[in-house]
């Protein structure tokens, strides 16, 4: 059988292939040993020279990494073992290593980090967090400073000084959060100097299948406050507190929660209305569903936590916070609402992107991780990233029991806490993993009342992370942990815990994800250190109760299970695992679903991103605007002389209504002679004769700026109002698949229609501020001050007053404007309402 396995696992063959460069790398070690410090130094210029004159980084390897790794030795004291190399080669080639716990896979990243930083392109490592990032950075920076190359750190909270500095450095680390976020905010600046990230070249992630995978679900969302009352939000949360089990329904499946009929004829009660379906009721109706959300699906201390009166998510897969992230669509609002802090006002989303088209964007991407081989298929569909799984340094001698299952939740907590008691006694160190901070707080109070003393990590004791899993491996030590437990910090076995069995891992509760489960595990019997780990389940727990099948039910029931007696099954163990294989295949179907809409916008954030760059980069927009102009004339004068070739047949009225708010139509020589091509003319002239008196007063240089500074404003603005055009369409589009049409489909094609009309509405929203922006010029700077007028203010030379547009009755963004122009409201007028 293991030469079948052999024959058949790819990672094997990619792993063999590579020993070879990897004995290669190992047999320089003698050589490089007895170089000074200097000479290896002046490696990395003759590295860069050596590139410059037409070789690859492939040509490179084996001598750049043998250098990496004496370089190494003599900062760090740590020399990179043959498996390291061979981690190192395959993040090179752009794929994932999966590399066992304790294994070094900080140290691996510094070779390909140094290899590729040797173009001067610059290479990103990304971590989850900025303990981590600051950690590696000047840790494993130590080696890239003595080769000659800079080191770069990207936090939060950083100034802009520093931030260039990193983001210029030949290795920068930071975390995922901040790469994305700098990449959105230098897309929303005005001026090129303003902008802090460089070109997408090559990105290492750290945990990759936690930042890839996890978080793909979560967009990196900047948002500004809205102007919508929060008081809505109290009302309808006091609604929620008042209903009865039996007004709605809760699928916990698929974390929805619905009225019924006598819900719904409560809230028409409550909040007096004759039907709550009416379309003029979705803000209740939305208000309703969100406030029945937050009261009834989500939990304190489990999905968020309340710290200095601020609603802080907790991530579902690491138990850390989250700070700066918001649930979306009004969810945070309700949320904040039930615990009665201050509700801030629902935001407007400004500018969104997903981890997945973030990273994607990258010209190279490779990551490592301990788990990855059970989401590989994912990696490899969505990312083009391929898995390949890196052989121990020693071999793992660590012991995996099967789990031992109970029939309550009680039942199980008693049970675990005597198996603690029992290896504490012999002063073997255990780690307890818990999914919640509420389970692990729960599991600390069973722990005291038998005075075993414990530590407890979770996102609410954050700050003490790093001290806590320094002492996990001691003798004696009791750590209880959320899915956190220290990732990316090794716990290290104090003196004779190797003799009492090694670090214990006890799992309170199967994760929905089995990687999720592998790294709890991965905690013990790392670098070939004994360890041994087990589950502790119950058939209360949150995945048995929601996905457990009928028939692990059953099977109880017949053996009839009392609450203390455990069952340690093969078929029970089988059962919890085929229940975890249908949630990620679930959770990876709807990350497919996710990425199929966010590539649409994805498509279209690319071209107004890229045409941003050019603006931002300095190019000459004015034959764009030119052109610009003369399409606008083209189309309002094509539709409004429509009717006929000849002057009867213009409505000429309309005609100059519209220019006339930007223009002086007055001054259009047009009459029953003209044909259609002298009106455009005529118009074109007016337009003519008002960028020329501009660029008197401003000068060509001034105007060129004034004229990107112009499209930048329009470019943003419906950008923003594209964006929440697009959400609503994608909260409604499902409905279309009652009627036999793919939802993605007419996504799509409603989105680029939707995308064609924010850029007709940019062209005409740039044209009219070029040509109605009036220019005031000190006579002693002569510096320019230019300003939109309001449309209730007079136009000079213009003769006419603007029509101002009165809003007594609310319009919809979605109506025909009353201005009269044809187009929707959000078009036109209501463009900045």
């Amino acid at each position: 059988m293991g030469f079948l396995e052999n024959l058949f696992d790819p990672s094997k063959k990619e792993v063999k292939k590579l020993q070879k460069a990897a004995d290669q790398i190992v047999a320089l070690e003698d050589e490089y040993k007895v170089l000074s410090d200097e000479a290896l130094k002046h490696k990395t210029v003759e590295f860069k020279e050596r590139l410059a004159q037409g070789e690859t980084l492939d040509d490179l390897l084996v001598e750049a990494f043998a250098t990496v790794r004496e370089a190494a030795d003599r900062t760090v004291n740590m020399r990179h073992f043959p498996v390291q190399l061979i981690g190192g080669m395959v993040l090179h080639h752009g794929d994932i290593a999966e590399m066992k716990t304790g294994e070094g896979k900080t140290l691996v990243a510094t070779l390909p980090a140094y290899l590729n930083a040797l173009t001067g392109k610059g290479v990103f490592i990304v971590t989850v967090n900025d303990y981590l990032a600051k950690r590696d950075s000047e840790w494993m920076g130590k080696i890239h400073q003595f080769l000659g190359l800079s080191v770069g750190l990207v936090i939060h909270d950083m100034s802009f000084e520093d931030k260039i500095a990193a983001y210029n450095a030949d290795i920068t680390y930071g975390t995922n959060n901040e790469f994305g976020f700098d990449y959105l905010r230098d897309n929303m600046v005005v001026e090129k100097s303003e902008q802090v990230q460089r070109d997408l070249n090559y990105a290492i992630i750290d945990e990759v299948d936690s930042v890839l995978i996890d978080e793909a679900r979560t967009p990196l969302i900047i948002s500004g406050s809205g102007d919508k009352s929060t008081d809505l939000y109290k009302v309808a949360d006091a609604f929620a507190k008042s209903l009865k089990p039996e007004d709605y329904d809760r699928d916990e499946k698929e974390k929805a929660a619905t009225l019924t009929a006598s819900g719904i004829a409560k809230a028409e009660k409550f909040f007096s209305l004759d039907n709550l379906a009416d379309a003029d009721n979705m803000d209740v109706m939305h208000n309703i569903e969100q406030a029945l959300h937050a009261n009834a699906l989500m939990t304190k201390d489990v999905d968020y936590i309340v710290k200095d009166g601020e609603i802080i998510i907790i991530d579902e897969f690491t138990g850390r916070q989250m700070p700066g992230r918001r649930y979306s669509n009004g969810l945070h609002q309700a949320i904040e609402a039930k615990e009665h802090v201050t509700v801030n006002r629902e935001s407007r989303t400004m500018a969104t992107i997903t981890f997945q088209n973030y990273f994607r964007m990258f010209n190279k991407l490779s990551g490592m991780t301990g788990t990855a081989k059970t989401e590989e298929e994912e990696f490899n569909t969505i990312y083009n990233l391929n898995v390949v799984t890196i052989p121990t340094n020693k071999p793992m001698i660590r012991r995996d029991l099967n789990d031992v299952v109970y029939k309550s939740e009680e039942g199980k907590f008693r049970a675990v806490t005597q198996e603690v008691k029992r290896r504490h006694a012999t002063g073997q160190p255990v780690l307890i993993g818990t999914i919640s901070i509420e389970k692990s707080e729960i599991l600390s109070k069973y722990l005291k009342r038998e005075g075993i003393k414990h530590n407890v990590l979770n996102a609410k004791y954050l700050e003490k992370e790093a001290e806590i899993i320094a002492k996990a491996g001691q003798r004696g030590a009791v750590t209880i942990s959320t899915n956190m437990a220290g990732r990316g910090t090794d716990i290290v076995l104090g003196d004779g815990v190797a003799e009492l069995g090694g670090l214990h891992i006890l799992g309170t509760e199967r994760h929905e994800s089995r990687r999720i489960d592998n790294q709890l595990r991965g905690r013990s019997g790392r670098q070939g250190d004994p360890g041994s780990t087990q589950f502790f389940v119950s058939l209360e727990d949150d995945l048995m109760r929601i996905f457990g099948s009928d028939r692990i039910q059953g099977m109880v029931e017949t053996l009839g299970m009392d609450e203390d007696t455990p069952l340690d099954s093969k078929m029970l163990t089988r059962g919890i695992e085929n229940a975890q294989k249908k949630v990620e295949a679930r959770n990876f179907d709807i990350r497919k679903n996710v990425l199929q809409y966010d590539n649409v916008m994805n498509r279209q954030r690319e071209i107004i991103y890229a045409q941003r760059q050019e603006v931002l980069d300095g190019k000459n927009m004015h034959d764009q605007i030119r052109k610009m102009t003369d399409d606008l004339i083209d189309d309002y004068v094509n539709m409004y002389t429509s009717a006929g070739p000849a002057y009867a047949d213009w409505n000429v009225d309309k005609i100059k209504k519209y220019f006339g708010e930007f223009l002086p139509v007055h001054r259009l020589k047009v009459d029953e002679n003209s044909s259609v091509e002298d009106l455009k003319a005529g118009l074109r002239a007016l337009c003519d004769e008002n960028y020329r008196a501009k660029v008197e007063l401003l000068g060509d240089d001034e105007m060129q700026d004034m004229e990107r500074m112009i499209l930048l404003r329009a470019v943003d603005a419906a950008w923003m109002l594209h964006i929440d055009d697009m959400d609503q369409l994608r909260q409604g589009i499902g409905l279309r698949a009652f009627g036999q049409n793919d939802p993605v489909v007419e996504y799509t094609k409603e989105g680029f229609s939707m995308f064609e009309e924010m850029n007709a509405a940019i062209q005409e929203e740039t044209v009219k501020y070029i040509y109605n922006v009036q220019i005031k010029v000190s006579p002693r700077a002569r510096r320019q001050q230019a300003t939109m007028h309001t449309n209730e203010s007079q136009i000079e030379g213009q003769g006419e007053k603007q029509q101002t547009i009165h809003r007594d009755k609310k319009i919809g963004r979605n109506d025909p404007c009353p201005c009269g122009s044809g187009k929707k409201y959000k078009n036109c007028h209501g463009r900045y309402a």
